[in-house]
């Protein structure tokens, strides 16, 4: 791995690993083939790695589609995102658009948009597919951050971008890969459930059908690591790999004295 920029993550995320990442560095690979993050998100991981290759996964279409426009497209992405307004009636009116009926590079400036100034940068569908999250009322959103996405373009240079179930990494990953993964987080109360990033939730089965994809990739002899809740269900669910517990703030919540610390699992298949 070689360090060109230092590009950081384009998009608020729920689950974002920014705050963790000087917890994480310590129990990454020491060095490795290729890098596979199969439920990418905001990609915090993969920004600060900035491996010479990589392969980026994420169920979420808005998502994908808005990198590979940084990716490939990224001055008509900088023109159409000069276009919006931070306005009240300007949000609600582009959050109504339809985004099936937009080209690529307005579907990714409408996404960033949305992202960047809606309530808490939480991005949210209903069962439809609709993103369904209220205005921000921020004072100066930074939507079109032109140094970062320039940076974010170069690093995504070395990435393949797809589209899809997380299981697909399976197709991808060798024996020397390294695999991150970061799924939606089991609850930990039923009051505490957050899985909306697309119109399909993701439930206990698809936490099971993850861990049977993590130890798939085990016998492949790659290195994985995988970050989820401190919950029991999780702790048995890895019981047979190594589980360390490293502590988080609470980034979204809508009640303040709801965001402080609290422990997440990083679960790896063996000691780099």
């Amino acid at each position: 791995m070689h360090k060109v920029v230092a590009a950081k993550s384009p998009v608020k995320w729920a689950g974002g690993k920014t705050q963790l990442l000087s917890q994480l560095r310590p129990l990454f690979p020491k060095g490795f083939n290729l890098y596979l993050e199969p439920f990418v998100g905001g990609g915090a991981v993969f920004f600060d790695l900035q491996p010479n290759r990589a392969v980026l996964i994420d169920s979420n279409f808005e998502l994908i589609n808005f990198y590979q426009v940084v990716k490939n497209n990224l001055e008509e992405l900088l023109r159409d995102l000069g276009k919006h307004k931070n306005s009240k009636e300007y949000y609600y009116k582009i959050r109504s658009l339809d985004p099936d009926q937009m080209d690529n590079i307005k579907r990714a400036s409408r996404f960033l948009y949305l992202n960047k100034t809606c309530f808490n940068g939480l991005w949210r569908v209903n069962k439809k597919g609709q993103f369904n999250v209220p205005f921000g009322r921020y004072k100066n959103p930074n939507y079109r951050d032109e140094e970062n996405l320039r940076m974010v373009s170069t690093t995504l240079q070395n990435a393949e971008l797809i589209h899809g179930d997380f299981s697909i990494v399976l197709d991808h990953a060798s024996s020397g890969d390294f695999v991150y993964l970061d799924p939606p987080y089991y609850p930990l109360s039923k009051t505490a459930n957050f899985t909306s990033y697309t119109e399909v939730s993701f439930g206990d089965e698809d936490q099971v059908r993850l861990a049977e994809v993590f130890r798939k990739l085990d016998a492949k002899n790659c290195n994985v690591m995988l970050s989820n809740s401190d919950t029991e269900f999780i702790r048995n669910l890895y019981k047979d790999y190594d589980i360390k517990a490293v502590y988080a703030k609470r980034a979204i919540n809508s009640k303040g004295n709801k965001r402080g610390p609290i422990t997440e699992l990083v679960i790896r298949n063996r000691l780099y």
